[in-house]
């Protein structure tokens, strides 16, 4: 099968077959952004459209996912925030015009009908990979998810919910280390200032870089403290292609593997990414974008596959079908079977679609000094980190299944489900733990303080540790986010110097 002119080789079967479940909700691609808005998530309903006619949906466990609860999302976000996307709608906006300036809910992140909902779907589907994973499962897919770049305290690039953050403390219930890697055209910063000084947690931003939203991601940006060197940054220009994208993913994330060794790993895989891409500026292929799919999977590592940008929704559909394919160690049929939605991918109605041409704007000079000054930041690491648990966090619980409830896929084994988790039902009143539940806390200061003052005492349990930080890079971090991090508890005081977004704008088609 050729890709267009591309040069990397078809991508088949890798290593034998992965057990793999899909989470997918029925009414997702009825939630609409608003006239003219570039996010659309009809196009998660022409994906599963497109992986139910290749026949895939039979050779994966598929879930409907529960709705994340607010106590769920709380574990990041903070209450108000969470309180406001809650009660928000498009007939009461109007009466809360300071809460939409706070939160940043306005033209980028709109309020339309069934927000919440929208919401609790998508990151009830992320956890719901992570609880899968932690499980047995060895990959999980949310094409879904991937909104990479809320914040605790606001939204931000059309995410409401940090469902990234969200999977990731699951796995850190399981897990001492978890790796996170992005390939979505926008830097992840979302997650990366979640993480900015733990060092369980390292993440990969594969980016553009420059005059393009959000402004984040500069290959100096390295993490701080504990985490200092666990986060990467790869700022790319213009027109990269997949040999030049290749060229770089292949040997920082395979050191990131060596020397991190992550106990599980999450890929973002936003399609913006894509050559043609309504708001990008790439020239990937699908196969070059799914390329990094297959690697990830061939470590043999728990992952999660999640979804993101991707605004040119035909291209989008293709690809998240594509990397379904490659999950699952199968070659799909570049002519496109027919289904619902078929007159979208016309006049070819092929799965591929060739590459423009485009001016890759990527020197292999620029390339060479950034995969040299990446590698030169992991050899700093020189070994993993390990963590000694004090108190592990409860598992999230998942109802049981209504019985009477049609499975979405009658080829779906349902028994298959039921096993894995020893699942319990959800009781609606929060829980709280005998012991103190560990916390840090952030406050924002002046973003001109320089960060300087670090206090630090040992640890005498779960309730002995206070640590004083004052940096510059990260922001919010929830005040459970250490729940999963380890048995301590922790207060980080914080001088944040953030970045201006408000006059950085996606381009417009």
């Amino acid at each position: 099968m050729e890709s267009g002119g591309n040069s990397l080789p078809s991508i088949g079967t890798d290593g034998g077959k992965r057990k793999v479940c899909y989470f997918y909700d029925q009414e997702v691609g009825n939630y609409y952004y608003g006239q003219g808005h570039p996010m659309k998530p009809h196009r998660i309903r022409m994906t599963h459209a497109l992986l139910s006619r290749y026949g895939l949906l039979g050779q994966m466990h598929m879930f409907s996912p529960n709705p994340a609860r607010d106590r769920d999302l709380c574990r990041f976000h903070s209450d108000d925030y969470i309180s406001f996307l809650r009660s928000v709608t498009p007939e009461t906006q109007q009466d809360q015009i300071r809460a939409l300036k706070r939160f940043n809910v306005g033209e980028d992140c709109p309020v339309f009908d069934g927000l919440y909902s929208f919401c609790q779907t998508y990151a009830g589907a992320s956890v719901g990979g992570a609880v899968k994973l932690n499980h047995g499962f060895d990959i999980a897919v949310n094409w879904s998810g991937g909104l990479h770049h809320a914040k605790k305290c606001e939204a931000s690039g059309f995410c409401y919910v940090n469902d990234i953050v969200l999977a990731i403390l699951e796995l850190l219930k399981q897990h001492e280390r978890v790796l996170y890697v992005d390939i979505d055209i926008h830097h992840g910063d979302g997650v990366e200032e979640a993480f900015y000084t733990t060092d369980r947690v390292m993440t990969v931003s594969f980016h553009k870089f420059g005059d393009y939203f959000p402004g984040t991601g500069d290959i100096r940006d390295i993490g701080y403290g504990k985490g200092k060197y666990y986060s990467l940054n790869v700022p790319l220009d213009d027109g990269i292609d997949d040999e030049s994208y290749q060229s770089l993913f292949k040997p920082i994330v395979g050191k990131v593997m060596e020397v991190f060794r992550p106990g599980a790993v999450v890929l973002q895989c936003g399609a913006d990414s894509l050559s043609g891409d309504r708001l990008g500026c790439f020239n990937l292929s699908i196969k070059g974008h799914a390329e990094c799919v297959k690697y990830m999977r061939s470590f043999n590592v728990p992952l999660l596959l999640l979804g993101g940008g991707g605004y040119t929704i035909r291209n989008v559909a293709r690809c998240w079908c594509y990397e379904t394919g490659v999950a699952l160690g199968v070659e799909l049929e570049d002519k496109m079977p027919p289904h619902e939605y078929y007159e979208y991918f016309g006049p070819d109605y092929t799965l591929h679609v060739a590459p423009s041409n485009m001016e890759n704007k990527n020197t292999r000079q620029q390339l060479d000094e950034i995969r040299s000054k990446l590698l030169d930041y992991l050899s700093k690491l020189r070994h993993a980190p390990s963590v000694q648990f004090q108190e592990r966090p409860p598992e999230t619980e998942f109802p049981e299944a209504d019985e009477d409830q049609e499975d979405l896929d009658d080829r779906h084994d349902r028994d298959s489900d039921m096993e894995i988790d020893d699942p319990k039902h959800y009781d609606e009143t929060p829980r709280r733990s005998s012991t103190a539940v560990p916390s840090i806390r952030i406050k924002r200061e002046n973003a001109d303080n320089d960060p300087l003052n670090q206090d630090m005492h040992a640890a005498k349990g779960p309730e002995a540790v206070v640590e004083e930080v004052s940096y510059s890079k990260a922001l919010d971090i929830n005040s459970t986010l250490d729940e999963a991090v380890s048995g301590m508890k922790v207060e980080q005081d914080t001088s944040v110097k953030q970045t201006d977004s408000s006059s950085i704008i996606y381009p417009k088609s």
